[in-house]
């Protein structure tokens, strides 16, 4: 079934009331409605003063129009942009100065904005990718080295309520560790069924994930608040590329039969969902061959981690061959007199600098990098590191 879209002023108002309860950090709000911090503490701001009613939209339109330009010129842009349809605001402007030089014609930006008000330009809108994971994948050669966790792609149950569903499988034995039907894939829902996975099986060495929330963001590192808990449990986040799924192939493949299994067609409620991705995770674990276990069951292979869930969460430390600086409470650090920003999923934790050559540092967040310090541009850039 469909999601029913949602106008821009029911985002904003269910984007409050997401803020409200403090169940969500605003780059959690964020990545869930794909805005930037700075239109969240907008309307946050806007709310705060008027209420629901700051949430609607005020006019821009100038008071005066100063600056004007002759309805002639605007016509003139326009039909010649209706001729020649695949032309963009530079060739119009350099033709029509070519046709007659008495034009006074407007900025190609003004030209552009005009157009575009005329409904001549198609918008692109900017997207705001994750940094590439640059580091080689860990080989799974047995149980317990690296783990795959993703949400199955959503859908609503037949009562029309979202079901995302968790699933992480161990990437050598195949072993389905969990599958949880969740209502939204945020870090308070995610962040307790990996706890309880990881009490019931111990840890691995590395997890290994797409680019979406909750494991992955567009700042500095991929860091989010999951894969920041990961690093201090001493667990690898690894990131396949976007756009390619056979990177986690196994996880991929199994993600089929789930959903061939339990979701054609969804059931009634989420509870039900859950009962059938439970039956689903017995069969498959316990009772299915599998052909690249010699059709052997998951079961057959897998025993759990010796590395078991700690009673405190270890502090990360260094060594006294780096730098170390403290991320502030506005994601900055200090470093030679300048203010640096790193990530506000790390505001509290300390980072590691490491000198690279007389101007570039590597910045480090325990063992997982973060990216080049350029001290000539003050600039942090994502390392340039491939996976091999």
């Amino acid at each position: 079934m469909p999601w029913k879209e949602l106008r821009a002023m029911d985002q904003k108002v269910q984007m409050i009331g997401d803020w409200t309860t403090g169940d969500y950090s605003i780059s959690e709000l964020g990545q869930i409605y794909c805005v930037s911090r700075k239109t969240i503490y907008k309307w946050i701001e806007r709310y705060g003063e008027n209420g629901a009613g700051g949430l609607d939209d005020l006019s821009r339109a100038p008071v005066r129009h100063p600056n004007a330009i002759p309805r002639h010129i605007v016509e003139e842009l326009i039909a010649t942009k209706m001729k020649r349809q695949k032309w963009g605001p530079k060739k119009i402007v350099a033709w029509l100065s070519q046709q007659d030089n008495r034009y006074k014609l407007p900025a190609v930006s003004t030209v552009g904005e005009i157009l575009r008000r005329a409904g001549l330009v198609r918008h692109r809108r900017r997207k705001h990718r994750t940094p590439p994971y640059s580091e080689p994948f860990l080989a799974c050669q047995k149980p317990n080295e690296v783990w795959s966790c993703d949400y199955k792609g959503h859908f609503a149950t037949r009562d029309c309520k979202p079901c995302y569903p968790l699933t992480i499988t161990d990437n050598n034995s195949r072993y389905l560790l969990q599958c949880r039907a969740l209502y939204r894939p945020t870090y308070n829902e995610t962040q307790p069924w990996f706890e309880w996975t990881f009490r019931e099986y111990g840890l691995p060495l590395a997890m290994r994930s797409d680019n979406g929330v909750p494991f992955a963001s567009v700042g500095l590192g991929g860091l989010t608040r999951l894969s920041v808990w990961f690093i201090k449990l001493g667990i690898k986040p690894e990131r396949i590329d976007p756009g390619h799924p056979e990177q986690n192939g196994r996880h991929e493949r199994m993600h089929r039969s789930l959903k061939e299994a339990t979701a054609k067609p969804p059931k009634e409620t989420l509870q039900a969902q859950q009962n059938a991705f439970d039956e689903f995770v017995e069969e498959y674990n316990f009772q299915r061959p599998h052909e690249a276990l010699g059709q052997m069951p998951p079961a057959s292979r897998y025993q759990p981690s010796t590395r078991v869930f700690p009673a405190k969460l270890p502090k990360v430390e260094y060594d006294g061959n780096v730098k170390v600086r403290h991320v502030h409470t506005n994601g900055e650090i200090k470093w030679k007199g300048d203010h640096i920003f790193i990530s506000e999923t790390l505001v509290g934790e300390s980072i590691a600098l490491q000198q690279i050559d007389e101007n570039r540092w590597e910045l480090k967040y325990s063992f997982h990098k973060l990216g080049i310090l350029d001290e000539t541009t003050g600039k942090v850039q994502p390392g340039t590191n491939k996976k091999v």
